[in-house]
């Protein structure tokens, strides 16, 4: 029940509770329980992200990015993900590896880029795994190194990440990383296809 939540939520959120704060944020980007009103949500996610929640500093960096609630502003968003990236929240490192890999809010930087995108991957996230087997597969910030480059796309590909299974189906198709299998490459050609 999404009423009841927001009640709860807001009592305990005008009491400083930094988790509330952040649901609150939430229910208001997403429009539970409430109309969508990202001026509202970005109030509630500064207040949690001032406190130290790292989510909230995340979500607080995608509004800047993306310009909802406030004017787009790269340079805040670099600071709030990495807030959050430092705390150790796998989207913030992945947000903080885009930030870095098409320099914005930052000069471009691909070792940087490589840095976040592998803290990410290393935690499960199937776009920064597909980020990071790109930068392998064309020596983005790192030797090319197709074994690798294989390595993330599968792990990306296995979660439904349809660029990572194209790119899998490519590297079977051309002997890249692996020895050339056609059937291999029809599967995964396949599978992104239907996405």
């Amino acid at each position: 029940n999404y009423n009841e939540a927001m009640k709860w939520y807001r009592l305990s959120a005008e009491q400083g509770v930094a988790d509330a704060q952040y649901n609150l944020g939430v229910m208001y980007s997403k429009g539970k329980g409430v109309p969508q009103n990202y001026t509202e949500a970005m109030k509630w996610y500064r207040l949690s992200a001032e406190q130290g929640f790292a989510a909230a500093q995340n979500n607080l960096g995608v509004m800047y990015y993306d310009g909802q609630g406030v004017p787009q502003n790269y340079t805040e968003a670099m600071k709030w993900y990495r807030l959050s990236a430092e705390q150790g929240v796998a989207d913030a490192q992945y947000n903080l590896g885009v930030m870095y890999d098409n320099g914005k809010g930052v000069p471009q930087n691909y070792n940087e880029a490589m840095k976040w995108y592998r803290l990410s991957a290393e935690q499960g996230v199937a776009d920064a795994q597909y980020n990071l087997g790109y930068m392998y597969d064309n020596g983005k910030g790192v030797p090319q190194n197709y074994t690798e480059a294989m390595k993330w796309y599968r792990l990306s590909a296995e979660q439904g990440n349809a660029w990572a299974q194209n790119n899998l189906g490519n590297m079977y198709d051309n002997g890249k990383g692996v020895p050339q299998n056609y059937n291999e490459a029809m599967k995964w050609y396949r599978l992104s296809a239907v996405q």
